[in-house]
């Protein structure tokens, strides 16, 4: 904890007014938003793209025609400049324009290659109406060039939170922690930090291209917030990095709950909330994965007889399998145990597809997250103080569950310790049904160390709602940030 002098406490509100006042004098500023279409990447930047319309600002989102149906009808106040996805380039059918369509690492592959050809109309765009700020998915990196070259300020995103960040760059710069097999070590953090594997090469020289053009813009955009990355984290980025982050989350605050936020959930929220509404408090297990990451049925078997021996209630959301909308009976059982579903059909509720997360977390009968720790996921369980059993499978995944298991101690892991490249494709390791019924009864069943739990989560829940609320710390770095870029934009 941090403790302030009345003195400097009295300065700080002042600059925050002053700020405000700043603000209120200029005028609007006119941005530019680029996400990467895959829905853990979009969503949130265009809800952050929301918090700056809110302050009265110009704010474009730059997308493809099907995403911009959904915006048009859930972000009225952003504008939109649509660009055609190449869809068939990529041996899509037409239409699809999200990277969740994608079911193998061949399909994912090439869906990642030919968005890069959304460059050449954005970046005739950009020049023909540039902004004053373009704030882009750190996956688009030829971002920074058009930007430098027309000198328009240049903010980052990359949607993970700034102690993931931290990991990633001390893991890349000690190349002994990537070449060593075993768990992985990283000493030079505010806590020790131990991965229990250590990451892919393919992954980590991806992501050293991308942060090392990351660090040249004019500084990060973090979808957290202050109090769940810690003070400790921010000032040990600041110092080795020499570069500014604004934690302006949870944005998904900044929209309404019940609004479409991805694809169409293939259940209604009226249903989920009425089987939720049958069930007593913290007595539900939520299982869901993000829009990426897909289990061989061998592993979706053993993730089923663990939740059933754990005898608890359960939501279980499944990716809908591409081309299988009318799964056989015998396609079922290469999944299911035998029964499964009659068994639980009063105990459990499976989701065949998109679901209402936030509604879903929201729900007083949640008692705990079974999830892969995508930030998204992760995020929105820490603000609903939902406690988390965390089963990372790859990306920024395993990082986000030292987070939220080592640091702030509102999870418990399930056991994964394979790290993969992609979201798809066999595993070598199953995560077994032991080891799924005894994180959930972990959780589930009570005890002091479940209490202590849930007590941090719901410190964590309060504290989400008081930083984007007005004199909270990401409102403030908000104001800040405006302040930042008009002062750019007019000595520019």
């Amino acid at each position: 904890m941090i403790y302030k002098h009345r003195g400097q406490l009295r300065e700080e509100k002042h600059c925050v007014k002053l700020l405000r006042a700043m603000d209120s004098e200029q005028s609007p500023l006119n941005i530019y938003f680029i996400p990467f279409l895959a829905p853990g990447h979009l969503i949130p930047l265009c809800n952050i793209a929301t918090l700056f319309a809110a302050r009265g600002h110009r704010v474009t989102v730059i997308t493809t025609p099907s995403y911009a149906q959904i915006l048009r009808k859930s972000s009225p106040s952003l504008l939109l400049h649509v660009v055609d996805f190449p869809a068939q380039e990529a041996g899509f059918p037409g239409g699809v324009q999200l990277m969740s369509a994608a079911n193998d690492d061949e399909s994912a592959g090439k869906f990642y290659r030919d968005s890069m050809l959304l460059r050449v109309p954005i970046t005739s765009f950009l020049e023909q109406h540039p902004p004053d700020c373009v704030i882009a998915d750190f996956i688009h990196s030829w971002v920074h060039d058009v930007a430098s070259n027309l000198r328009i300020a240049r903010l980052a995103f990359n949607g993970f939170p700034l102690f993931t960040v931290a990991a990633m760059e001390s893991v890349i710069s000690n190349p002994a922690l990537v070449s060593n097999a075993g768990p992985v070590v990283i000493f030079d953090l505010p806590h020790r930090i131990t991965l229990c594997s250590r990451p892919p090469k393919g992954v980590t020289t991806f992501l050293e291209r991308l942060l090392k053009t990351e660090m040249k813009s004019d500084g990060l955009i973090v979808n957290s917030f202050v109090e769940l990355d810690g003070e400790e984290y921010i000032q040990h980025y600041q110092k080795c990095k020499a570069h500014k982050a604004w934690h302006l989350g949870p944005a998904f605050l900044a929209a309404k709950v019940g609004e479409e936020r991805g694809e169409k959930s293939v259940v209604s929220e009226e249903e989920c909330v009425s089987w939720l509404n049958s069930k007593q408090a913290k007595s539900v297990v939520y299982v869901s994965f993000g829009s990426v990451c897909r289990f061989p049925d061998k592993q979706l078997f053993e993730m089923a007889c663990g939740l059933e021996e754990a005898a608890h209630n359960f939501i279980w959301v499944v990716p809908e399998k591409k081309g299988k909308e009318n799964e056989s009976e015998e396609e079922k059982a290469k999944w299911l145990p035998k029964g499964f579903e009659e068994r639980n059909a009063e105990k459990g509720l499976i989701i065949r597809g998109w679901a209402p997360q936030l509604v879903i977390l929201a729900h007083n009968a949640i008692g705990a997250f079974l999830t892969h720790c995508g930030w998204n996921s992760t995020l929105e369980a820490a603000t609903a103080g939902v406690p988390m059993l965390t089963w990372p499978v790859l990306g920024d995944q395993f990082y986000n569950e030292r987070l939220v298991t080592e640091v702030r101690g509102v999870a418990v892991e399930v056991g994964a310790t394979e790290w993969r490249e992609t979201g798809y494709g066999e595993r070598e390791k199953l995560v077994t049904r032991d080891c799924i019924e005894k994180a959930v009864r972990r959780v589930m069943d009570g005890g002091d160390e479940a209490e202590e739990m849930r007590r941090r989560a719901k410190e964590l829940s309060d504290k989400a709602k008081e930083a984007v609320g007005d004199g909270g710390s990401s409102h403030n770095n908000l104001t800040a940030l405006i302040a930042h870029l008009t002062h750019l934009r007019d000595t520019r």
